[in-house]
């Protein structure tokens, strides 16, 4: 199983997952989560074209191609936004479908009217191909994601600021279109760079869930961007792993699985923001609540039966009486409750 070539692709997914994490954590908290979406429905006719025109299946020209109509969809989602009246999640389906088809039928063209075998492989960008990958792709990822990292941590005060309050940020002097065009060039890479790897249908995934499930741990922006970052990598890694254990599994799947599984834990199991976790701090406060008003009934009118616990909620009003006795409150009385320490009378002061 722990081969040359699985080692390679190990680290490869690694440094992706933790690369599409951090760029896309940025986008989440800025409410653009489809951008990477469209991003990489936009790059196959940029990925087709690269080939058709130049006959090359070199991964660099191919990936070039691909972040310059990556680009193109962008520019016009944006002339949409703002010159239309098209609204946001309409031109978003409208770029990512149109690019998506574009690039399908132009890949059949090529692939059944241009001449050679050197057209063969170009539909694995649809899917993704990561036993594919080689040192020099692991190398190029690896740059890039320095590039990017480094870039982040130059820029974290303004794109933070940028991220979570652009209105206040424009008032602050930050320049806000440059902040915007810097995160979406950032997301543009990290897609084009998982192209190969992941595939165009995936790819915008590992750019989502990561960020996503972190986001349910810690509201603290470096902890999230680490925390999205141990989330890709983990959910890559474990793919790679049980693509190389398990070969009739498709990597790329495997991996958006994982990641998803990641994200359903979180949601359940985060201490603060979980769904198990708010179910019980809700049980918790309705039954203090209910025990409140337990008290309070005892207090009015010196007795309480089972069935006045059950009409305040209680669903286990023996032992909520129980519990009272406990504390003193109540004494049991051929199955009714009564107060044990009645108040005393208020004195008259006129």
């Amino acid at each position: 199983m722990w081969t040359y070539n699985t080692a390679i692709v190990l680290i490869g997914a690694a440094l992706l997952g933790a690369q599409c994490a951090v760029v896309g954590t940025f986008a989440v908290l800025r409410r653009r989560a489809l951008l990477g979406d469209v991003l990489a429905h936009a790059a196959l006719p940029g990925i087709v074209l690269a080939f058709w025109l130049t006959g090359n299946r070199s991964l660099p020209i191919l990936l070039t191609g691909a972040a310059s109509t990556g680009l193109i969809g962008i520019a016009i989602l944006a002339y949409l936004k703002k010159r239309s009246r098209t609204r946001e999640d309409a031109a978003l389906g409208l770029v990512l479908s149109v690019f998506f088809g574009i690039g399908i039928a132009l890949s059949r063209y090529v692939q059944n009217a241009v001449p050679g075998g050197g057209k063969a492989g170009l539909d694995t960008f649809i899917f993704g191909k990561t036993a594919g990958i080689v040192l020099a792709d692991v190398l190029g990822v690896a740059l890039v994601g320095a590039l990017s990292l480094v870039l982040v941590m130059g820029t974290f005060k303004e794109l933070r600021m940028v991220s979570f309050d652009p209105q206040f940020a424009a008032t602050q002097g930050y320049p806000v279109v440059f902040l915007d065009l810097l995160m979406m060039g950032l997301v543009v890479v990290a897609v084009v760079v998982g192209l190969p790897m992941v595939g165009i249908v995936m790819v915008a995934a590992l750019t989502i869930l990561p960020a996503v499930a972190a986001r349910f741990w810690t509201s603290r922006l470096p902890v999230l961007l680490a925390l999205a970052a141990t989330i890709g990598m983990v959910a890559t890694s474990l793919g790679a792993l049980w693509s190389a254990a398990q070969p009739g599994w498709p990597t790329g799947p495997v991996m958006i699985l994982l990641a998803g599984g990641l994200f359903v834990l979180s949601a359940l199991f985060a201490p603060h923001r979980g769904l198990i976790t708010d179910l019980r701090r809700r049980s918790r406060a309705r039954a203090a609540l209910a025990e409140k008003a337990a008290e309070e009934l005892l207090r009015a009118r010196q007795t309480v039966t089972l069935s006045d616990l059950s009409r305040l909620g209680f669903r286990r009003p023996r032992q909520t009486l129980e519990l009272l006795v406990s504390r003193g409150v109540a004494l049991a009385r051929a199955g009714t409750w009564v107060w044990a320490n009645p108040p005393a009378p208020s004195e008259d002061r006129s």
